[in-house]
């Protein structure tokens, strides 16, 4: 994306995070922001922002971590996840998640469209706040797929949004100055 910080770049009338949080106000109780370095350069949205426990940057699960912990302060038992890349993810996401976890609470429930498993959409019980914890300390991989595939998971199938263009997986996530233009053009029919 040429440096910088690719969630705060502009996208319609706001920023490719402003969009993910309006989209997930409805859907959350609460809101906090995964981030390392500078938190004041999200300082616009007003929400808390969870920097990472130590300076290893250990990724998506480091962030998640940090938001088990938060949650665990305010009493809470699961927290969800979405990217700040990915401004199109479903309306009904947390909710799907939710409901397919009922009388399963230890379980995580990821997300999948298209065949392909999301494993940053997910629900997250606290309860594994532990495991994720040791498993960042061992340092074997640091890859989310693989901490889920460690424990019991359900996998939600979302559909594909439809647009004029054709079909449009609702996970996609903006990483090149393409993937941008896409996303306007996107924004653009889904507000026509």
């Amino acid at each position: 994306m040429g440096g910088g910080d690719k969630t705060l770049r502009p996208l319609g009338a706001g920023t490719v995070l402003s969009h993910v949080v309006d989209r997930l106000r409805p859907q959350a109780h609460q809101i906090a922001i995964s981030a390392n370095s500078d938190a004041a350069r999200f300082a616009v949205f007003g929400l808390p922002v969870l920097a990472d426990r130590d300076d290893s940057y250990a990724g998506p699960l480091a962030g998640i971590l940090a938001g088990m912990e938060w949650a665990a302060s305010a009493a809470g038992t699961h927290i969800a996840s979405v990217a700040g890349d990915t401004p199109f993810f479903p309306h009904d996401l947390v909710e799907r998640l939710s409901a397919a976890m009922e009388g399963k609470p230890g379980r995580i429930v990821v997300a999948s469209s298209g065949g392909r498993r999301h494993p940053v959409f997910a629900v997250w019980p606290l309860r594994l706040a532990g495991d994720l914890r040791r498993f960042l300390e061992e340092g074997k991989t640091l890859k989310v797929q693989a901490f889920i595939e460690d424990h019991e998971f359900i996998e939600v199938e979302f559909p594909m949004m439809l647009s004029p263009g054709g079909s449009i997986d609702p996970f996609f996530n903006i990483n090149t100055p393409d993937d941008l233009a896409r996303a306007e053009t996107l924004l653009r029919e889904m507000t026509a």
